[in-house]
């Protein structure tokens, strides 16, 4: 029999938390944990193991070992042996050697393998990621330049592979938790932590955001990182809200296989980009900058000369008289 820890508030919170927004972790599903060790995942695991009699999931724990340091194995060997003294069942994968030194590379890996397991075994992948990952991401996305699609990042869920929105989803129940919140929880509970050094590493971008630019919001604007995730809903509200009023009003803009080119362009500037993005997304065209669509939407106002465009997926935007069209090349083959 799996160990319980002693009902906490932190446990109401959650619990309340799920019953509020049901769809978040339905009841009975078969869910992939993924545990590095921290605090957040940890806190997260035992969490969900003490609400298993309320909900009714079946957990599985996975732990990725990146190999980052010398010390990874040993955290995995452990982390397998504290979860089998509480009959919680783990598997753990090791990446080969060279293959994640970078963060991307890394991140790539990670979810590579909990793509292949939860499409094996049916489950919905569930991480540990907070409000303060949150905040941390609409800051990284601010200063590298995005729209609302980048500041409304780390969504509660969403699908694990976006080219199959019904298969496995991506689910993060803690966005309501700070850091400061999962740290009081492991200390409360006495539960393990397993400390990765890379964590600390001021070489990666998203550790000094957290070590060196939150604290200084914090200093200035207690509550600042609950607030700065709070935004990052919000515009995820906006985004989708966005989507689907775009979706309408395309279905009045539709010209034989593509849209009317000058009712389109008599649109003012914003609409018009807005409105071509979401087309495209549904054409299957979906890796375009910000800035060439800004370039696009002005070539296309009303009184602009005829043109063609080149896009990804092989694609190239076509426009001609009354019509705007979406053109797709061959491949070739030898």
């Amino acid at each position: 029999m799996a160990q319980r820890y002693p009902w906490t508030p932190w446990h109401d919170r959650l619990h309340r938390q799920l019953l509020r927004q049901p769809d978040l972790l339905p009841k009975k599903a078969c869910l992939l944990l993924a545990v590095s060790g921290g605090q957040d995942s940890i806190a997260l695991l035992v969490l969900l193991n003490d609400l298993v009699r309320l909900h009714h999931w079946d957990l599985l724990v996975w732990h990725g070992d990146h190999g980052w340091h010398a010390g990874s194995t040993a955290i995995a060997q452990e982390l397998t042996e504290w979860c089998g003294h509480r009959d919680l069942p783990i598997l753990c994968n090791r990446a080969e050697v060279g293959s994640t030194r970078t963060e991307a590379a890394a991140r790539q890996w990670r979810y590579g393998q909990l793509t292949k397991l939860a499409k094996q075994d049916g489950r919905d992948v569930v991480t540990g990621h907070t409000a303060t990952d949150r905040a941390e991401t609409l800051l990284l996305q601010m200063a590298r330049g995005t729209d609302l699609t980048g500041l409304a990042s780390l969504r509660p869920q969403r699908p694990l592979d976006a080219a199959h929105p019904d298969g496995p989803q991506l689910r993060r129940p803690l966005l309501g938790f700070s850091r400061d919140d999962t740290l009081a929880i492991c200390l409360e509970l006495n539960l393990p932590i397993w400390l990765d050094p890379s964590n600390e590493n001021p070489i990666y971008a998203r550790n000094r955001i957290r070590l060196a630019v939150l604290p200084v919001l914090e200093e200035l604007h207690p509550g600042s990182t609950h607030r700065i995730a709070a935004l990052a809903e919000r515009v995820s509200q906006v985004r989708d809200t966005q989507q689907q009023l775009a979706s309408i009003a395309l279905e009045t803009l539709r010209f034989g296989d593509g849209l009317d080119r000058r009712a389109l362009g008599r649109l003012p500037a914003g609409t018009r980009r807005t409105l071509l993005a979401n087309w495209l997304n549904q054409q299957g065209v979906k890796a375009i900058a910000a800035t060439a669509l800004d370039r696009l939407s002005h070539r296309l106002a009303l009184g602009q000369p005829a043109g063609q465009c080149d896009l990804p997926e092989r694609c190239a935007l076509v426009w001609q008289g009354e019509t705007l069209w979406l053109k797709r090349h061959q491949s070739n083959h030898h």
